[in-house]
Parts: C-alpha cells; sequence; structure tokens
C-alpha cells in the first residue's frame, strides 16, 4: 500500500467515526450486564499484547498519519462525551477496496478477540494506552454475504452510517454506507458499547503525535 493511497485511506477512516457520534444522542448510562463485563474482560484479555503499540506496528496495524485524536469537543459535540482517542488500524481486515468517490470494502471482519481497529489515549509523556477495540463492515459487502440482519454484539446493533442525499451534510463522511462497534476497556458511564467514552482524553496528543507518528510517516 502507498504512502499517499494510506493517508487518504486512513484520514477518510478517521472522519467516518465520527460520523458516528454525529447522529447518535446518548440514550444515559447503560445498566451494568454480567455478560458484557465479561465479555469486554474477555477482549482485552485476548488483546491485552497491543497495549504495546509496537506489537501493534508489527502486526500490520496502522495509525491515522494525521495524528488526529478524535474528541467529542473538537468536532463540535457535547465535551462531556469525552474521546475515543486515536485509531490505528488494520485495513486488510477492514477489506478496503477503494477510496474514490467513497471509501468501500468488502471486509466481513467481526471478531473482537481479533479486531481491526485498537483505540490508543494519548500520554502526557508521548505513550499511548489501548483504552478499546472497534469493528467496521460495509453494508453492501454485508447484505451480498446473505446477512439480513444488522451485525450486532451483546443484542446491540452496530452503529449504522449512511449518507442522506436529502441533507446538505454527508452523514457518512466519505464512506459508502457501513457498521461499526467500539468496545471500550476503560470505563464508560455511557456504557461499553457507546462510540465516545468521557473517561477518555485527547489532552496529550500533540506529544504522543510526536513521539509514535512521526517515525512512521
Amino acid at each position: 500500500m502507498s504512502n499517499v493511497y494510506r493517508s487518504g485511506l486512513l484520514t477518510s477512516l478517521a472522519a467516518g467515526y465520527l460520523a458516528t457520534a454525529a447522529i447518535l444522542a446518548p440514550a444515559g448510562a447503560l445498566e451494568p450486564r454480567d455478560d458484557i463485563a465479561a465479555l469486554v474482560a474477555s477482549i482485552q484479555a485476548a488483546t491485552l499484547r497491543f497495549e504495546n503499540v509496537e506489537v501493534a506496528l508489527a502486526e500490520g496495524f496502522v495509525p491515522d498519519p494525521s495524528g488526529h485524536c478524535v474528541s467529542a469537543a473538537a468536532e463540535g459535540l457535547p465535551t462531556e462525551w469525552g474521546a475515543m482517542g486515536i485509531h490505528y488500524l488494520r485495513p486488510d481486515l477492514l477489506g478496503i477496496t477503494a477510496t474514490e468517490p467513497r471509501v468501500d470494502g468488502v471486509g466481513l471482519h467481526t471478531d473482537f478477540l481479533n479486531p481491526s481497529i485498537l483505540l490508543y489515549e494519548p500520554q502526557a509523556d508521548g505513550s499511548l494506552v489501548l483504552v478499546g477495540v472497534e469493528n467496521l463492515v460495509f453494508e453492501a459487502a454485508w447484505r451480498r454475504a446473505g446477512n439480513t440482519d444488522a451485525p450486532s454484539l451483546a443484542g446491540r446493533n452496530w452503529d449504522n452510517m449512511a449518507d442522506d442525499p436529502a441533507t446538505p451534510g454527508d452523514e457518512a463522511h466519505g464512506f459508502e454506507p457501513h457498521w461499526d462497534q467500539h468496545v471500550w476497556f476503560r470505563p464508560n458511564p455511557l456504557g461499553p458499547l457507546h462510540p465516545f467514552n468521557p473517561n477518555v482524553t485527547c489532552e496529550h496528543h500533540a506529544s504522543a503525535h510526536s513521539r509514535h507518528h512521526g517515525a512512521h510517516d
């Protein structure tokens, strides 16, 4: 994958994640559920090695080359929603086939024990802390594979993103229609499956970008 292709793809991907929060208002904190807590714990255990970002890079994850750290406040959303952090992505698991005219893909990857996206919170010392994971599938590929229902996790349908041509904005931010789902390891008062986490911050993203992204651009 060329640097130009990768940069365009990942910058578009980072923008696409913002669309989820733009149309999804939190319905309040989720009631604690033992099954969800156990699921999150199993996913965290399976991805423990990615606490070392160098391991993630060695296994094919690539950071958004813009160095963007997604926060609600920076996107004009309620500050109290917190942030998503910095996304590290596996383009092969996402099955990306095109970035123009919209980002598209054929990946059907839904395994959260081996996720396609890692979420890192930048720290004051320039390090990165793994705070959650995410998966994303494109709707057309999902339907072509014979699926009639949306992908779901713990009884929750993934967040569906599609542009509405009747509105001036692009609700899917350059993506073909898709679903995505976050899973938070960091405790989240909005619920462990909500797109944003009030306990995640982008306050220190400049130092993390300098330390980690500069060496891989």
